[in-house]
């Protein structure tokens, strides 16, 4: 049996609890429409929040390991470009050297290949010399000198791998241009300081080259990790709009019905006042 009481309005606190309901219901859903997030904050989801958090770490670790993996390419294309230049350039040494071998030729023509000889010879030096990259070589072993072998991070667990640095006086040729009997014992093509540097500068080229494409390919794997990295934490964590919005709307219509429904609880004890008129 109804109670009728001008104390105890029954009917309004049901309408106050249903109310009350929807309104928390329509806070939560605004700050998912207001954020993106379905779980924005521990207090939505203690465990997703946690785990969204370390996901997070991971991917921010992912990406500073992309900048400096972008500084590391940027000393091998450096070094690479380097090389390949004093490769060009040994190639029109060799064509000197070959006129320089020829015993035909008069002293005076001599003298203009041997001081071309010794220009190119100065132009590798300076090619090895200068292949700096912020600061870093990796044509010189010479530590105190910022040379030697890199070691960089590729991962965000803190993998690394090393880049071996290579001597640069290995690539580099005698400054004075060979005399005429070493020319003759076949300097040009086999033994000399001239076939040392050709294969040092093939293998150096070979060794960076490789080391170019692994840093690559690690640059491009980790862009790929960071992809799916955030398509799961979005999957976790984002809120689906779509959704949301339809039910903000369907809140907002029960709010309403809410409202009215307090107002009609509300009148009972102005009718049980009646009674008394």
């Amino acid at each position: 049996m109804t109670m009728n009481s001008i104390n105890t309005n029954s009917q309004a606190l049901i309408a106050l609890q249903s109310l009350n309901t929807t309104n928390a219901q329509i806070s939560v859903t605004q700050k998912r429409v207001s954020t993106g997030y379905r779980v924005a904050d521990a207090k939505d989801d203690g465990g997703a929040f946690a785990v969204a958090q370390a996901v997070r770490s991971d991917v921010a670790g992912v990406i500073a390991v992309g900048e400096q993996l972008g500084g590391v390419k940027g000393i091998l294309q450096t070094t690479f470009a380097a090389l390949s230049v004093v490769s060009d350039t040994m190639k029109q040494v060799r064509a000197v050297l070959t006129r320089l071998a020829d015993g035909a030729i008069s002293e005076d023509q001599r003298d203009t290949y041997e001081e071309q000889y010794e220009l190119l010879a100065e132009q590798v030096e300076s090619f090895v010399d200068d292949a700096f990259y912020n600061g870093r070589t990796l044509l010189s072993t010479d530590t105190a000198n910022n040379g030697g072998d890199i070691t960089a991070i590729r991962n965000e667990s803190g993998g690394t791998f090393t880049i071996s640095a290579v001597d640069g006086a290995t690539l580099k040729l005698p400054l004075a241009a060979p005399t005429t009997a070493a020319l003759a014992t076949g300097w040009i093509v086999s033994g000399g300081d001239f076939d040392d540097v050709d294969k040092a500068i093939s293998t150096a080229l070979n060794g960076f080259g490789s080391s170019m494409a692994f840093v690559d390919n690690q640059i491009k794997y980790n862009s790929q990790k960071v992809d799916a990295m955030e398509g799961g934490l979005g999957a976790l964590v984002d809120a689906d709009l779509a959704k949301e919005s339809s039910s903000l709307e369907a809140l907002k219509v029960r709010q309403q019905l809410g409202v009215q429904t307090l107002g009609l609880a509300n009148q009972g004890p102005q009718i049980l006042l009646g009674l008394f008129r």
